[in-house]
């Protein structure tokens, strides 16, 4: 296992040695002179800041999206029984494994038609309904690990079923929330097909789209401020897994209160 995780760091290596290289190739080399000027090269709106605004903008919009729907789809899901649910679960299950690709065509002609190609309020929705599934199916699961009888409680007391989820159900899974939360925004950070599809503008082209920018015409590569711009670009992620990383592996400590 060793050994196979140290095969996997070469790339991420490459990425660290080439982004202060300006002469860097493909290959994994110890740079001659250490330089900034592939940073300073790429430290421009243009390149960098305004991709990924867009980025931040249309994943983190698409991702509260996301988590909104599916926590309050996997609750009657999770809690209740109802005619249809078992086929209700195996669709939500296979739209997991459904890939976007196919239906992409439909998608952009649907959007034509009701004028939301180009708007970032329409990719954000697409992206969003496009990665509820498999958020549906891991929040369902952390969801049915929380004892109903602490819910029950609540009901007890006073408080409604929205209260009761908010204040009671929520805490307890904050753990898989967290999750959750990190692989869906994840997949879609790394989402270069949709945004391609339905945003035209390049003001609007999130950073995924714009890595095509340090290939020329010629098929030459600047790989340098390529594997620089792959650093910024990748600080999202890592900020919001430290973020919310704090919250793995808690949340479902009062569970033991439904004992004695």
């Amino acid at each position: 296992m060793v050994l196979i995780g140290a095969i996997f760091l070469v790339p991420l290596l490459w990425v660290v040695l080439a982004s202060f290289n300006t002469e860097a190739t493909l290959s994994v080399a110890w740079p001659d002179d250490w330089s900034l000027g592939n940073f300073r090269a790429i430290w421009n709106a243009e390149t960098t800041f305004r991709p990924l605004a867009n980025s931040l903008l249309l994943c983190g919009g698409a991702t509260l999206v996301t988590m909104t729907a599916a926590v309050l789809c996997a609750y009657p899901m999770s809690r209740y029984r109802f005619t249809g649910k078992r086929p209700l679960l195996l669709t939500v299950i296979f739209s997991t494994g459904l890939p976007i690709t196919a239906v992409m065509i439909p998608v952009y002609s649907l959007f034509v038609q009701v004028n939301l190609v180009d708007s970032m309020l329409g990719a954000i929705l697409f992206l969003g309904a496009s990665s509820l599934p498999y958020a549906i199916f891991l929040t369902k699961g952390f969801m049915d690990a929380v004892p109903m009888e602490i819910e029950q409680c609540a009901w007890t007391e006073g408080a409604g079923i929205y209260r009761a989820l908010w204040s009671v159900v929520m805490p307890l899974m904050r753990s898989g929330l967290s999750v959750a939360t990190i692989f869906t925004f994840v997949m879609m950070w790394g989402n270069f097909f949709v945004p391609f599809m339905l945003l035209l503008s390049p003001e609007k082209l999130p950073a995924a789209v714009t890595l095509y920018t340090f290939s020329s015409q010629y098929g030459q590569v600047a790989y340098g401020q390529l594997a620089a711009f792959s650093i910024f670009y990748s600080l999202p992620v890592v900020v919001l897994y430290l973020f919310m990383g704090r919250s793995l592996g808690t949340g479902f400590a009062a569970a033991g209160g439904v004992k004695g």
